[in-house]
């Protein structure tokens, strides 16, 4: 694949509209000002992430990612441990990102339906809870299925998703604040700070700061994508620091912009969240989208045009996601690393590609989604898990490159030099932040609809898998199984 090629897959993971159903809740822990600026706060820290994770990319292109750099980063001594936790991190994140994004495009999908049908106000259909577990199941198999094919069709797909974000994020950004009948001033959108203890139930001001900040750290993420593509790429030394860095920069600026669209489209802040409003106060931007429509025009018409696009963005998201999912276990199941490795590892003979890890991703994924059933706060898990497990595994291999000898270090074209330990120290400690974020509460009175089941999944998975480790995996897992003759330098 080409750089663009590359490129286009890695941004559809790092999506443009991804953080939309984040949007209302967020907006609500403290108002607009910290929403605005925590997302430029949370691109400056990210910068250091992605600079750490490009360097060590440059100079191991190989589609195990993070979890080979990990076990020739950290030694002999450490490394199968630490290619461990890596992968079964990196796993757990990209698995439960296929779902993440499932469920937003068929909540998307539901609120398309609801306006088309003539809005919760006038009798338009809300799809009740099995129609909108039927419609996650469907999304996850379409993008099983078309990653079945060669990894060309998504490379052309993802150009299609790129273009899809790119003009039709601008057409959102732009249209939105000139529809609007009236805007919000600038000293609302930039300054405005205000807690909703009410209906948040968060009192804290930190607190509260910390979780309106979220969205940005969960938008700002999966750009490591472009590394489990490098085996299949032209100048992966090159063509996977740069991706990595081109998508960061891309959906910082995009993000934020539409960001800003949004908050300065807002009508009135409390209708967003009234149960009885057009969209049952499900999802703020839809409702943003159809105050702005219907304000000036007197139909929803624009708005289910504008939540068709971010629909599409979930679409090409979920698609590049199953892909990089599907490579992580595949990688994982060539070095042995998963029970029934020699099914995963598999490659269709004619498309080359893991098929069957592709359907072992989807099949998890689609268990993950049953508990929507009977609880709302499924996504706030999936989001937590995605955010922990795909985030948390940058910080494995950015440790090891903080510590070890730089002697040992065989650098590719992109080389920090002496600016190294304090760009991995800063990125360290800021995804070590991120996860820690992700474990809170986000709403209160805690009860059975508003824990965060999260840290419970997390704990859980990862005992078995750490008691797997010390009880069997120590005695055989020893990292990558290396099938070339050359090797980069260890601690």
């Amino acid at each position: 694949m080409s750089l663009f090629k590359t490129l286009a897959i890695t941004f559809s993971i790092v999506a443009l509209f991804v953080g939309t159903p984040l949007y209302g809740q967020s907006l609500r822990y403290a108002g607009p000002a910290t929403l605005i600026w925590g997302w430029v706060v949370v691109t400056f820290f990210t910068f250091f992430v992605g600079v750490a994770l490009a360097e060590i990319c440059s100079s191991f292109p190989t589609t195990g990612s993070l979890y080979f750099w990990a076990a020739h980063l950290a030694g002999p001594k450490w490394g199968p441990l630490a290619s461990w936790c890596c992968a079964w991190l990196e796993t757990v994140g990209s698995i439960s990102g296929i779902g993440t994004q499932a469920y937003s495009g068929a909540q998307a999908l539901q609120m398309i339906i609801l306006l088309a049908t003539g809005t919760h106000k006038n009798g338009g259909y809300f799809v009740p809870r099995g129609v909108f577990v039927a419609a996650y199941m469907s999304l996850a198999i379409i993008w099983a299925i078309l990653n079945s094919f060669s990894l060309q069709v998504i490379a052309f797909l993802d150009i299609i998703s790129f273009w899809w974000q790119v003009i039709g994020g601008g057409v959102v950004i732009v249209m939105l604040p000139l529809v609007a009948r009236t805007t919000q001033p600038a000293s609302y959108v930039f300054t405005h700070f205000e807690t909703s203890p009410g209906s948040t139930g968060v009192s804290s001001i930190p607190y509260a700061v910390i979780l309106s900040v979220l969205l940005s750290n969960f938008c700002l993420g999966g750009y490591d994508a472009a590394a489990h593509l490098t085996e299949e790429t032209k100048g992966a030394d090159r063509t996977g620091p740069v991706a990595i860095l081109a998508s960061i920069a891309l959906i910082s600026v995009f993000g934020w912009a539409y960001i800003l669209s949004l908050t300065f489209s807002i009508q009135n802040f409390e209708y967003l969240y009234d149960e009885n409003n057009e969209t049952r106060g499900k999802l703020v931007p839809a409702q943003i989208f159809y105050d702005a429509f219907h304000g000036r025009f007197h139909n929803s018409a624009g708005a289910i045009v504008f939540l068709c696009i971010v629909w599409g963005s979930y679409f090409f998201c979920g698609l590049s996601v199953t892909a990089a999912a599907a490579r992580v276990v595949y990688a994982l199941s060539r070095d042995n690393g998963i029970p029934f490795s020699p099914i995963w590892r598999k490659l269709h003979p004619k498309y080359k590609v893991p098929r069957n890890a592709v359907w072992l991703c989807t099949a998890i994924s689609m268990i993950l989604g049953l508990p929507i059933l009977k609880l709302d706060i499924i996504f706030t898990a999936l989001i937590s898990i995605s955010a922990i497990g795909w985030i948390g595994a940058y910080a494995i291999p950015i440790y090891a490159r903080l510590v070890m000898a730089e002697k040992n270090f065989k650098p590719g074209p992109f080389y920090l030099g002496k600016a190294r330990r304090p760009i991995c120290l800063i990125a360290f400690l800021w995804v070590l932040y991120t996860c820690s974020v992700f474990l809170l509460p986000t709403l209160y009175p805690i009860t059975w609809n508003t824990f965060n089941y999260a840290p419970v999944a997390l704990g859980l998975v990862f005992t078995l898998i750490m008691l797997w480790w010390y009880l069997d995996g120590r005695k055989w897992f020893k990292g990558p199984v290396r099938n070339i003759d050359t090797q980069n330098g260890i601690c």
